[in-house]
């Protein structure tokens, strides 16, 4: 199969504007569909909102061991109020630096390991194949993935092991922080300003529960590589006017989470921390990931980063969520390593940029690791 620019391919997509909301996925969808159907790929979308389309490609034997799967987002943050330097969606390249908002995060991940798969097309269709997962909405709590794993996760098959195209440039992760994000609504009684002892005030009750949280103990260690789970409120707000006793007030609580920490048990320790007065309901519920260092597939992940790095990076992981944690359970529950070519640094940032070297080097990170995985698809698939 020709070989696909990646560089190229990177700024097609950096110039579809997938600003989330409205997010408007299908752009991409259409361009990559075409690369991926022409190079022998049979191509499956879903949405799950008008234009918040997802697309999945597979290639291979479906008799053969479970697939090799990558999955990337295709939808972007905002701007932001600072003003670029550069043109957000042209794609400019100065040097070595590709501009464009997404470039990093994470549209040059994906041309990276869609640049991957094509190459190798031809080879790939004969063994356990690839399973190519490029979703819409994931920047607002993974929406798309969630809802492709709960409506259609017959579109997903199982996979051996799965790689997330998030930007670390181009160093291996073992996983990510659980988050967990509630509400806490506090009601009370109404009453004239001037006769406060008539009403019950909501914004005490909020604030004592609040006040409760600040030194909240978490009954789970400190993981050794995420460190501790952490929790903050974020966010407060109660009273309709200044006169009036408020009647009703919330505020929000961002929990991040350890491998292996249950949401549900959370939820039931802060029922009791806060009392019945205090109702909680959930705002987003998305797991932590986390693969053993000791992982045979996880281990060969690090020695082909090594290889092309100049050194075997340290064992790390990260507090920002990714579609792995919806995926993970359809996909049947594979050693997961978040990888890719797009500058850690640069998400979100104003000026995004990626380093187009970067991307020429995951591509050939990515074409090692399924040539790898070819290799050993007995060995790897058992091992998950």
């Amino acid at each position: 199969m020709a070989a696909i620019d990646p560089i190229e391919l990177t700024q097609s997509l950096v110039r579809l504007n997938t600003i989330n909301p409205p997010g408007q996925e299908d752009q991409c969808v259409e361009l990559l569909a075409d690369v991926l159907s022409a190079a022998g790929f049979h191509c499956a979308t879903h949405s799950y909102a008008p234009r918040r389309t997802s697309l999945i490609a597979r290639l291979g034997d479906p008799a053969a061991p479970r697939p090799l799967a990558f999955t990337g987002h295709m939808d972007v943050v905002p701007l932001g109020a600072k003003a670029w330097q550069h043109d957000p969606f042209a794609a400019n390249i100065v040097g070595d630096q590709l501009f464009g908002r997404g470039s990093s995060d994470m549209k040059s991940g994906i041309a990276a390991f869609v640049a991957a798969a094509v190459e190798g097309a031809d080879r790939w269709r004969e063994g356990p194949g690839l399973t190519l997962i490029l979703t819409a909405g994931e920047e607002t709590g993974c929406e798309g993935a969630f809802d492709l794993a709960r409506t259609a996760p017959e579109l997903l098959g199982k996979a051996g092991a799965l790689i997330v195209g998030e930007p670390t440039s181009n160093e291996p992760l073992l996983g990510h922080k659980g988050a967990y994000w509630l509400k806490a609504q506090a009601s009370g009684v109404t009453a004239h300003g001037s006769m406060p002892h008539l009403g019950d005030n909501a914004i005490y009750t909020m604030a004592r529960a609040a006040l409760a949280l600040e030194n909240f103990e978490f009954d789970t260690p400190a993981h050794a590589l995420m460190g501790a789970p952490t929790l903050n409120v974020g966010t407060a707000r109660g009273g309709i006017n200044i006169n009036s006793v408020p009647d009703a007030a919330e505020f929000t609580i961002d929990i991040r989470t350890v491998a292996n920490q249950d949401h549900a048990h959370i939820y039931r320790c802060l029922c009791n921390k806060l009392g019945p007065r205090i109702q909680l309901s959930s705002l987003l519920d998305v797991g932590s990931v986390y693969t053993e260092p000791n992982n045979t597939w996880i281990q060969d992940v690090f020695a082909v980063c090594g290889q092309h790095l100049g050194a075997v990076p340290p064992e790390k992981t990260v507090s920002y969520f990714t579609d792995a944690a919806a995926l993970k359970t359809p996909l049947g529950a594979p050693p997961i390593v978040i990888l890719g070519p797009g500058e850690a640094g640069m998400a979100h940032q104003t000026d995004e940029y990626c380093l187009v070297s970067r991307v020429h080097q995951g591509v050939a990170i990515y074409r090692d690791l399924i040539t790898r995985y070819y290799d050993h698809a007995n060995t790897f698939s058992s091992a998950s």
